[in-house]
């Protein structure tokens, strides 16, 4: 079988992000770009995969600038419920380093997509003598949209998605490991926000990326909205099936337990957006600091509040971003999941007054 060529990750679309529609969650800055990439040395690339009608499935790369077994970054890591397959992260909770790109997924691509990236990093310079590394690889189930058991990403999709990776804009919605993926009712993907919290005097950047796939009723600044409420066929998978793989990256100097605890603010934030945390879910953050230890002085635990409060909202609008950029899809065995219409998404957010 001829594995699927990949697709350029499309630029953004004319569909409107939360804060396109006036909807603001919390107090707090966003960056430039309001997306991951908003924390310097950060880059994200996507590989997207549909020959359609079957498949609709991809790759998602964050790649932090220099990342190597050699010269690990200090990261933590959360489970909301454990029910999925997030690689390397034994060797991650309990040396609190992560030493290579976090690579997101489908679930039965992601053994895959962890040997590809093997190859890639012992490619890289500073990998010459490398005898052991610990790659990290997060999925969701893509298979209520995508022919699941074809398992279509290859080592060619993933290197095209740590090559292509930059720092600019992030492409939302059906893009990469979000390709196929379903989110509280509705056509679901990849999402992004950032924060510049000001801490001790000094601002931060911190940023989330999420891969959007878990059940529950979706509420936007609190008012739930459904499809059957917007009069659209209520399509999608059971609703307590599902997952969440999240990706926090901050420039804050921070070391492996405080971003443990960055890494549960992050999943804690899903419940505001309607996620059921269900038995079936896979629910995880990694969250890592692009700062060294040593290159600048540590925060104090005390301190960190201002940072949770971003965490919490930049997870938040991430989650409504990945839905407002998604379109509505018609995959695997003709399914067809609907998009959230913005006006709907928008006269919620206008209602609950905030």
């Amino acid at each position: 079988m001829t594995p699927p060529s990949p697709a350029p990750a499309p630029a953004p679309g004319p569909r409107p992000r939360a804060r396109d529609l006036g909807i603001v969650i919390g107090p707090t800055p966003t960056g430039p770009l309001d997306a991951l990439t908003d924390v310097p040395g950060v880059r994200v690339g996507h590989t997207t995969l549909r020959p359609r009608p079957d498949v609709h499935s991809g790759v998602t790369a964050v790649v932090p600038d220099g990342v190597r077994p050699g010269a690990p970054l200090p990261a933590g890591v959360f489970t909301g419920n454990g029910y999925g397959k997030l690689m390397g992260t034994t060797q991650l909770a309990e040396l609190g380093e992560l030493e290579t790109p976090v690579l997101l997924t489908s679930t039965l691509s992601a053994f895959r997509v962890a040997d590809a990236l093997v190859g890639w990093m012992l490619e890289q310079p500073g990998c010459e003598d490398v005898v052991s590394l610990n790659p990290v690889v997060g999925e969701c189930n893509d298979g209520f949209l995508s022919d699941i058991r074809r398992r279509p990403v290859r080592e060619e999709h993933v290197r095209a998605a740590l090559d292509r990776a930059s720092a600019g804009t992030v492409a939302e919605g059906c893009v990469g490991a979000g390709t196929g993926t379903v989110a509280l009712g509705f056509k679901a993907g990849v999402g992004t926000s950032s924060r510049t919290p000001e801490v001790r005097g000094r601002r931060v950047t911190v940023g989330a990326l999420v891969q959007a796939n878990f059940g529950g009723a979706l509420r936007v600044l609190g008012r739930t909205v459904t499809p059957r409420s917007l009069g659209l066929e209520d399509a999608g998978p059971p609703a307590e099936t599902g997952s969440c793989m999240i990706v926090v990256a901050t420039d804050a100097p921070l070391d492996a337990r405080q971003l443990t605890r960055v890494a549960r603010r992050a999943v804690f934030a899903l419940a505001r957006t309607g996620a059921a945390y269900s038995h079936g879910s896979g629910d995880y953050a990694v969250a890592f600091t692009t700062t060294r230890p040593g290159a600048a002085p540590p925060l104090a635990d005390a301190d960190l509040s201002p940072l949770f409060e971003a965490v919490l909202d930049a997870v938040e609008e991430a989650v409504l971003n990945s839905l407002l950029a998604a379109t509505t899809t018609t995959g695997y065995a003709g399914r067809t999941v609907p998009a959230l219409p913005a006006a709907a998404a928008a006269g919620a957010a206008s209602s609950t007054g905030r």
